[in-house]
């Protein structure tokens, strides 16, 4: 299975619309493989709360059509990473978009973990409260969004729901890059996993982000990483590979916590 990871730079000097087109312009570029990821709030930055509100479109909206249309011109399996969605009852969320090959919509995930503490996304936006995987032909994928990755009761619940390949978009700031693929790298190991968390480059708001994309296998073997710029981090990387690591260390089979939940 191949594996585009657009790590998309937010230049604070070009506009969404633009953006849009360029995203998408990348997306098409990567025609032959078989998933494209883009990271977190990249048509508005992922620190650039001011411009929430003013940015804010339904689920339906430009974003959907832009990434729905460049799908299906590429002909792959899209992971659209995030935008600010207003709901019909005017909530904000953060919202991810998984296009079909297609380019029809096969999953909506909103964030649940917000990140701010007491400002930012944790107050200006609502949160998730569904768990999302999507089954595509060589892997199912289960969804999580940047300060998500904190959670690992969430991917925990995304393997117990049969995810295989975890996938996490975010805008990560550099000053925090070294948690960033430690996680990842966690979250891998203790899920018996491939994750392949895209990040965004350039500076939101002045915060400066971290870059380095990262593909980590189920044992915990760095696939592939990119760097700080803006680039398209191409991996191949073999689905089987997860149920032949459970099968041979079978650790998820000894729990003993949260067996209820599962049963």
């Amino acid at each position: 299975m191949h594996a585009s990871l657009i790590q998309i730079a937010v230049n604070p000097d070009e506009s969404v619309n633009s953006r849009r087109e360029r995203a998408a312009s990348l997306v098409v570029a990567q025609r032959g493989v078989d998933l494209v990821v883009l990271p977190e709030l990249w048509p508005v930055g992922a620190f650039n709360y001011t411009v929430f509100e003013t940015e804010a479109e339904p689920l339906l909206g430009p974003t959907h059509e832009v990434m729905a249309k460049a799908a299906a011109e590429a002909g792959v399996w899209l992971h659209a990473g995030s935008f600010v969605e207003r709901a019909e009852d005017g909530t904000l969320y953060n919202t991810s978009l998984v296009f079909s090959p297609e380019g029809r919509r096969a999953a909506v995930y909103r964030k649940i973990h917000r990140f701010g503490f007491d400002k930012g996304e944790a107050v200006m936006m609502g949160a998730g409260e569904e768990l999302v995987s999507v089954a595509l032909p060589e892997t199912v994928i289960g969804l999580a969004t940047c300060y998500d990755l904190r959670f690992p009761e969430l991917f925990r619940g995304l393997i117990d729901a049969g995810s295989e390949t975890l996938v996490v978009v975010a805008g990560w700031p550099e000053r925090r890059r070294t948690h960033w693929t430690l996680l990842a790298k966690a979250r891998a190991v203790e899920n018996q996993a491939y994750v392949l968390a895209v990040g965004s480059a350039g500076t939101h708001a002045d915060i400066q982000q971290a870059g380095h994309s990262i593909v980590v296998d189920p044992w915990g073997e760095v696939l592939a990483e990119a760097g700080p710029d803006e680039e398209v981090l191409t991996v191949e990387f073999d689905p089987a590979r997860t149920g032949t690591i459970r099968e041979q260390f079978p650790a998820l089979k000894d729990r003993r916590l949260g067996l209820a939940s599962r049963r």
